[in-house]
């Protein structure tokens, strides 16, 4: 499918009233902002199919929605460290940092290094991509032993003081994921959120005490791995 009719197709289906109320969410960043829902874009990928260099296109395009399209058809196998870096350089929006995060970073094999070098850089929505990474790792990577988000947890120890509001909620977000991949997972977030909360700043007690309440009452299916 050709570039420009995609941008048709995205154009006819552009609904400025739904792109007013996600700017209200906080959706959309520096790019035109079509008003066109996940649920209308997802279909548009299945019918494109899986396309590297159409991807690419897509991302450079000038619309909010091209990249989030981008991501959904993107070839996991095809996709470079240097790519990765390059287009986390462009997140200014948290959905389209979730959306890629959650579609297509997480299955390429510089997931793990990603979300860990993430996690120490400055730009607000680059460590935003480091947390949401290690969420989505603590869902989606099932041969991942549990030890390995060990360290995971302890960088998210470090980062509990930071207060801007998307990387906070990714701090969170990546806690109570990995507290909830295991029993043994659980205990150590648990262990890690009250070390949070004792840090006693406003954004440490409501990473752990919103992490906590959740972890409290929740009972993993899986075992916790001894190897």
């Amino acid at each position: 499918m050709q570039l420009n009719l995609i941008i048709r197709e995205l154009k006819s289906l552009a609904d400025p009233a739904a792109a007013a109320g996600m700017r209200r969410f906080g959706i959309g960043g520096r790019l035109p902002l079509l008003g066109v829902s996940m649920a209308k874009l997802r279909p548009l990928a299945r019918r494109i199919g899986r396309d590297h260099e159409l991807a690419l296109a897509l991302w450079s395009a000038g619309f909010h929605e091209t990249r989030l399209l981008a991501a959904l058809i993107e070839e996991p196998a095809r996709i470079t460290a240097r790519q990765m870096e390059l287009w986390v350089k462009d997140f200014d929006s948290w959905d389209v940092c979730d959306g890629v995060c959650l579609h297509l970073f997480d299955r390429t094999p510089f997931a793990w290094t990603k979300a860990v070098t993430w996690s120490q850089r400055r730009s607000e929505f680059v460590k935003r991509a480091g947390f949401v990474l290690m969420a989505v790792l603590a869902v989606h990577d099932k041969r991942a032993p549990d030890e390995r988000f060990l360290d995971l947890l302890l960088i998210i120890l470090r980062e509990a003081g930071d207060e801007r509001n998307f990387v906070k909620k990714a701090v969170n977000w990546a806690l109570r994921q990995i507290g909830k991949r295991s029993e043994f997972l659980r205990r150590e977030a648990m262990r890690i959120a009250m070390t949070i909360r004792a840090l006693d700043t406003p954004v440490a007690r409501w990473i752990a005490l919103d992490a906590l309440r959740e972890l409290e009452n929740h009972r993993p299916r899986r075992l916790a791995q001894t190897n």
